[in-house]
């Protein structure tokens, strides 16, 4: 039961107060960075600023307090945006709030049944291809706002609208937004080499809205107040959804998509975590402190929640080391939004494009994908193209669920290719402990190799016998699982074979096969006796079937 057992207990054992110290610092430079950050996403994602830091604020405290990582800090992340943008488009605030509620509970059953170490099975070139493709869709989105164009009226939802509607409004563009985007842009790329200490997010905002000030109203410089009217510095409250099964039913596939992804994300940003500290985290109830943190997220006002591998770096390499530094950065965002908020509408909105920007540029791996392409073979290639392509043009639903079916289907077929069925050559081997040309004519034996599924189960067409045959050996010493297709191949074999009046002995049998054999009365139909040990026993055997013509009957 320690695996359910969240880290702020086992960290608070023997707690003293220097640590206490480095978390409370840590916290507060986590909150500085998370700030901009959550507001810039939750731009993004569709929504207004404030929901980005109600997401910070709820679902940071939740996944800290009862996580199963002692450094990691949870928030909107850029995972989401694509996605969150999509259902509110379509559903609104109402159904963003059911699928992330639906999500949570996902989530939280995930971690219950102990999902936690399944998600490794997801395929890194899936994960990759998605990755990138969110960071193009999120590119994309930004070009309006960087360069200050006026769409008209229209809004669009889909990645290909936004490029065609760019296209065609690209004469509006505000070329002091884009001298405002750029200065701001220059300072997130140069500012990291000047110091760490202050994060380069905050000085181009700041810098920014100082700027957007001096050029006055007509330089027409759009900002958070002017494009989302006057924010509010309010609590969040508790907003229960109704319940509305057709709803229900729409935002399924977007709430299956959100806990995939918030699954995969915070149990990778937990692994970063765990190789710069040296420490081990508890996927399952890491899996149950997502849940709980994104249902709390949508109640009061927030959307989809994860953990975030660059703020929970940031936090490791400030001193943070337990839980308490993440309910800090949350408390401090609280504060925040209570006292600061009303300043929070002076930042451009080229400045949060270019923020965006950068956060795109991190999460595209295209040095990982280069890499890929030049040494990952072909069909693993084809999944990460395919996957990064339906991201962009269609969305995370539809990418994920072909990725994974091609991915599985590459899969099948590399173990089909690798499994093999060969009949023995009857002349005398140096490799093989049996003299092949000692074994009598009217012996058969077949060696299969490789796992026996229903990806290759034709193959067992290939064991033919003779009108001479007596006896057919098949051996399967380097068969580690079968399934329910191959052994009903084997049986219709076994089958054919005492028609024929030929006996069927197996050689070699591991575990995994001669349960399923004994399981499905394979194994009493051929006779446990015609099941030998190893291949020398059972050419033995057949040999002195054959000597005294003790074979089958006709029927098994």
């Amino acid at each position: 039961m320690r695996e359910f057992v969240p880290m702020l207990v086992t960290t608070l054992k023997g707690y003293k107060a220097n640590q206490l110290v480095k978390d409370v610092i840590a916290g507060i430079i986590v909150a500085i960075i998370a700030l901009p950050l959550s507001i810039a996403l939750a731009i993004a994602s569709g929504v207004g600023p404030e929901e980005g830091l109600y997401t910070a604020i709820i679902a940071g405290a939740l996944i800290s307090l009862l996580g199963g990582s002692t450094v990691q800090i949870a928030g909107p992340t850029a995972a989401f945006a694509t996605i969150v943008a999509g259902v509110v488009a379509a559903n609104g605030m109402e159904g963003l709030v059911m699928a992330t509620v639906i999500a949570g509970i996902l989530l939280v059953l995930m971690g219950i049944f102990k999902f936690g170490s399944l998600i490794k099975f997801i395929p890194y070139t899936i994960t990759t291809g998605f990755t990138a493709g969110i960071a193009v869709t999120i590119f994309i989105g930004q070009l309006k706002d960087f360069f200050g164009v006026s769409l008209g009226g229209e809004a669009p939802i889909e990645t290909v609208e936004k490029v065609s509607a760019f296209a065609r409004h690209i004469s509006t563009t505000n070329w002091w937004s884009v001298l405002v985007g750029m200065l701001s842009l220059a300072i997130l790329i140069v500012w990291p080499k000047i110091s760490k200490k202050i994060p380069g997010s905050l000085v181009a905002v700041i810098f920014g809205a100082v700027m957007v000030m001096l050029l006055g109203e007509k330089a027409g410089v759009q900002t958070i107040e002017t494009t989302f009217g006057q924010l509010s510095s309010k609590l969040p409250t508790l907003n229960l959804p109704g319940f509305d099964f057709e709803l229900i039913r729409t935002v399924l596939p977007d709430a299956f998509t959100i806990a995939v992804l918030a699954a995969i994300e915070s149990l990778l940003s937990c692994v970063v975590a765990d190789g710069m500290t040296g420490s081990k985290h508890r996927s399952n109830m890491e899996l149950i402190a997502q849940g709980i943190g994104n249902v709390g997220s949508a109640l009061f006002g927030g959307i989809p929640a994860t953990g975030a591998i660059a703020r929970t770096a940031a936090n490791i390499n400030n001193g943070g080391k337990t839980p308490i530094a993440g309910i800090v950065h949350a408390i401090v965002l609280l504060l925040i939004l209570v006292f600061l908020m009303p300043y929070a509408a002076l930042i451009p909105m080229p400045t949060i494009a270019a923020i965006l920007f950068v956060v795109a540029y991190n999460m595209s791996q295209w040095r990982p994908i280069v890499r890929l392409i030049k040494t990952a073979p072909k069909s693993d290639i084809f999944v990460l193209l395919i996957t990064f392509v339906l991201t962009v043009v269609f969305d995370l639903v539809v990418a994920i669920a072909v990725g994974i079916v091609l991915a599985c289907i590459m899969f099948m077929k590399r173990m089909s290719d690798v499994s093999t069925i060969t009949g023995w050559k009857y002349e005398q081997s140096e490799d093989d402990s049996y003299k092949l040309a000692d074994v009598p004519k009217e012996i058969r034996v077949f060696e299969i190799s490789g796992p026996m599924f229903f990806g290759m189960t034709d193959r067992v067409a290939n064991i033919t016998t003779k009108a001479y045959t007596k006896c057919l050996i098949i051996r399967m010493r380097s068969v580690p699982a079968i399934d329910a297709t191959a052994m009903n191949a084997l049986e219709d074999l076994c089958n054919n074979c005492a028609k024929k009046g030929i006996k069927v002995i197996f050689s070699h049998l591991n575990e995994q096969p001669m349960k399923s054999m004994i399981k499905s009365g394979l194994a009493e139909k051929v006779g446990m006796e015609n099941i030998r040990p190893h291949i020398d026993d059972a050419l033995s055997y057949a040999t002195e079937l054959c000597r005294t013509n003790e074979v089958s009957d006709g029927s098994l």
